[in-house]
């Protein structure tokens, strides 16, 4: 594909969820159009593209008429079947790239990966059966966490175990073979690295941020994060290790846990493309990780990723969304409502920022 992509050019994202909805706003404050890809007639990220398809992942009729449509494809989200991603890249470039995603979408071979490049994981097993997760468990020593290998997200797919006793249960809520089962951390705080990596393999990473989960969801981000220095270069170190080894071109996500008293950076999972926690960067960032994104699979140079301040971000999960009226008279708060239709337990509905810029 040529050096650069202009802008008048479409760019297909697979994937039609608020992050969809945020690229695509990006896109066009840059000249691009954008057509989304979705199986869900309400997808946030119709309302900002100029076509769209909805239509199954597998449906190889609507998959070709989107590539022809399209001059480079992207994705909001890692669960795109492989099959279709492979038929598609047939068809047009996708970036970030197939290798990428491959990686992401499979637990198992993610850790492995992770652990070719001397990166600290948590310790892990590969387990088929009930009676593999007990072993794995046992030589681990509990407590431990069962994860299905794909299809996981927001504490979807995953069960703590503490003991013997949790095996059975614990198998059966999972459904599934394909399991990995990693030793519990005990960690300090939970950060996440932001970077964006350019097709000439130049790298702009955002400061870490410190990210606060509950029942598995992310509730809130802040920073800047209360790690020290040493921390610091560990954490953004095997970020770029990790970003240069997939020859990656977008927005990368590397999760990691922080062991305080130890000094010590685990990571967790890698999220090849734009993620929650860098919501911030909109309202927060010189260039906004959606910007970034765009930027660089485009073919454009890379924006600054300096932080403008203190930035926290909350997002609004359910009937949070419900308070918009309040949270909008706050003066300093940046209100972001995603436009879903149904506010359901657990479900992002949208997420507010406050900048307090420094002095």
């Amino acid at each position: 594909m040529a050096d650069i992509l202009p802008p008048g050019a479409r760019i297909g994202i697979l994937g039609g969820g608020q992050l969809g909805l945020m690229l695509s706003l990006a896109a066009a404050r840059l000249g691009y159009r954008t057509a989304i890809f979705c199986p869900d007639p309400e997808s946030p990220a119709f309302r900002a593209c100029d076509r769209f398809w909805q239509a199954s992942y597998q449906d190889r009729s609507a998959l070709a008429e989107f590539a022809d449509a399209v001059d480079l494809i992207s994705f909001e989200f890692e669960n795109v079947p492989a099959p279709s991603l492979d038929f598609l890249s047939a068809r047009q470039p996708i970036q970030p790239g197939i290798k990428a995603l491959a990686t992401s979408q499979d637990r198992m071979l993610e850790k492995d990966f992770l652990s070719l490049l001397d990166i600290p994981v948590a310790p892990y097993h590969d387990v088929a059966t009930a009676a593999a997760l007990a072993d794995a468990a046992q030589a681990l020593g509990y407590p431990v966490i069962a994860k299905t290998r794909r299809l996981g997200y927001d504490g979807k797919g995953q069960v703590r175990l503490y003991g013997p006793d949790c095996i059975e249960a614990g198998w059966t809520a999972l459904g599934s073979d394909l399991v990995i089962v990693e030793k519990l951390i005990p960690f300090d705080r939970e950060i996440s690295i932001i970077l964006a990596r350019a097709r000439d393999g130049s790298m702009r990473h955002y400061p870490p941020i410190e990210n606060r989960h509950a029942s598995g969801i992310l509730r809130s981000s802040h920073l800047p994060a209360q790690i020290d220095e040493n921390c610091f270069e560990q954490a953004i170190s095997y970020a770029h290790a990790i970003a240069t080894a997939l020859d990656y071109v977008g927005i990368l996500t590397v999760e990691m846990f922080v062991i305080d008293d130890r000094h010590e950076v685990i990571v967790n999972e890698i999220a090849p493309r734009v993620h929650n926690s860098g919501h911030w960067t909109i309202d927060g960032a010189v260039t906004s990780q959606f910007e970034q994104h765009i930027r660089a699979i485009c073919g454009l140079p890379l924006g600054a990723s300096d932080a403008l301040g203190r930035v926290r971000m909350e997002n609004l999960i359910g009937d949070d969304i419900s308070h918009w009226q309040k949270i909008l008279s706050d003066p300093y708060a940046h209100l972001h409502h995603y436009g879903k239709a149904a506010a359901k337990p657990g479900r992002k509905m949208g997420h507010v920022t406050w900048v307090e810029p420094e002095d």
